[in-house]
């Protein structure tokens, strides 16, 4: 937005250059070729009084005159006969023969444009015979050519375009300046707000936006930091919740299962063993289920402003957790990619782990004996992916479309004992980071887990 405020700004006084100063220039450029013309053409014309009158004519006057007028200007005087002087005659031309014919006197600048290398003024001389109105209607005798040169004309026009287009840059480049000041000032509210919303987005809900600038912005202000208070008074009676559902639901589950055992232990009916050892599971899965929900709970309640963290190394650090139980089963782990340990991205500090170990569990749970889970971090430009292929037995695209959706289990090996909470949670979490997160399928066989986290313009080096 400044930078089209500027260039408005700067349009606009440009415009307003082109319709007072070029016009000026102009103007000043043809008052220069008339003043010219009218100042050689009265020299001419004196000359032409000194060849015409007299008999014999002035010739010593004229010659003297011409002298002084080559000497003090870049004109040079021709005569036809009728008076011996060292001036040259003119060139027969039209010129000259329209002016001796009619006795009108001509001017040529040499171009159309602007003007030629010289000015060419031609006027004829009469002899002395005065009409009723005092004009000089006598016969013409002959003719006075002034050729005079157009060099100094011509820096003369290059100061006077020069000096304005100079000007011109100066001031396009103050009104720049200006402008940008101007549009900075203007947009400032705006800046501020954005600032605002942006640190919102990051989780941090207890950012305020000042309250200044015009009163729309005032406006926008006010009710994006009511809207701030109130979205954090919501958040914080969320946690609360489930800070209270995570005590009060585990611990009756706790002494469900502490009195169902001791039931067991306290009975040698095979029958009642068999009920009780179905309503252990079933508490089991109870307090599985349980401990899902509120894991996803807290993602959804959580929210944290994300950091640059090394994304290797959080990577390392959870791979050399889940190894043991990958070795267990002969499951090889591997580790693969362009990155390297500089690497940051934008992530809140716990979640990285947290969406590692469900995606880890998943693919280990699916994994044959034997197999191999590869892990591959990959940079694209503002975007970091992190992808997860196992060679388990992979999921239709129908099955792909509902993977995210809660308390969803595949027909896998994750069916048996899964809660159907793991994706959800995942995707609750990468998305929670500005992140994205796919399912597709893996080169050769299996599922490929791709999340993408954005990418930290800070260095870790």
């Amino acid at each position: 937005m400044i930078r089209q405020l500027t260039r408005s700004y700067v349009a606009l006084v440009a415009g307003a250059i082109a319709v007072f100063t070029v016009p000026v220039a102009f103007s000043l450029t043809d008052q220069l070729r008339t003043d010219t013309a009218a100042s050689v053409r009265r020299e001419a014309e004196t000359m032409a009084l000194l060849l015409g009158n007299g008999n014999p004519p002035s010739c010593a006057a004229l010659q003297e005159m011409a002298d002084a007028f080559e000497g003090e200007t870049p004109g040079e005087v021709e005569v036809t006969e009728g008076c011996e002087t060292n001036l040259r005659s003119p060139q027969q031309d039209a010129d000259l023969a329209r002016t001796l014919r009619t006795g009108e006197p001509t001017t040529d600048w040499g171009s159309s444009f602007i003007w030629g290398p010289e000015l060419t003024i031609t006027v004829a001389a009469r002899e002395s015979m005065r009409d009723h109105d005092g004009r000089n209607q006598g016969p013409v005798t002959g003719a006075v050519r002034i050729v005079y040169q157009t060099n100094e004309l011509t820096k003369r026009l290059w100061t006077i375009w020069g000096f304005r287009a100079g000007l011109a840059v100066v001031v396009l480049a103050v009104a720049a300046v200006v402008g940008a000041g101007v549009a900075r000032r203007l947009t400032r509210p705006l800046r501020q707000l954005n600032d605002t919303a942006s640190r919102f987005s990051d989780g941090d809900l207890t950012a305020r936006s000042p309250v200044t600038g015009p009163r729309e912005t005032q406006t926008l202000a006010r009710t994006l930091n009511q809207a701030g208070e109130r979205l954090d008074t919501l958040i914080a009676a969320q946690r609360i919740f489930v800070a209270d559902a995570s005590h009060q639901l585990r611990t009756p589950l706790t002494a469900l299962r502490l009195s169902l055992d001791n039931i067991a232990d306290g009975v040698d009916d095979e029958f009642v063993k068999e009920d009780v050892a179905q309503a252990t599971a079933e508490v089991v899965r109870m307090s599985r289920l349980v401990n899902g929900l509120l894991v996803l709970a807290r993602a959804e309640a959580k929210v944290t402003v994300a950091e640059p963290l090394p994304l290797l190394d959080i990577v390392r650090e959870r791979l050399d957790v889940w190894r043991p139980a990958a070795d267990e089963r002969g499951v090889t782990i591997t580790l693969r990619g362009s990155a390297d340990g500089r690497l940051l991205v934008l992530t809140s500090p716990g979640q990285l782990e947290q969406v590692l170990d469900n995606v880890f569990s998943n693919a280990l749970e699916v994994s044959p004996d034997g197999g191999t889970i590869t892990v591959r971090v990959e940079p694209r430009g503002e975007e970091v992916t992190l992808s997860v292929n196992d060679q388990g037995p992979g999921m239709s695209d129908a099955e792909k479309s509902r993977a995210f959706d809660r308390f969803w289990r595949g027909q896998g090996l994750t069916g048996k004992g899964g809660s159907g909470l793991g994706l959800a949670v995942v995707k609750q979490l990468v998305t929670d980071d500005g992140g994205t997160v796919a399912l597709g399928d893996a080169p050769g066989g299996g599922l490929s887990v791709r999340i993408s986290l954005r990418a930290s313009t800070r260095s870790g080096g």
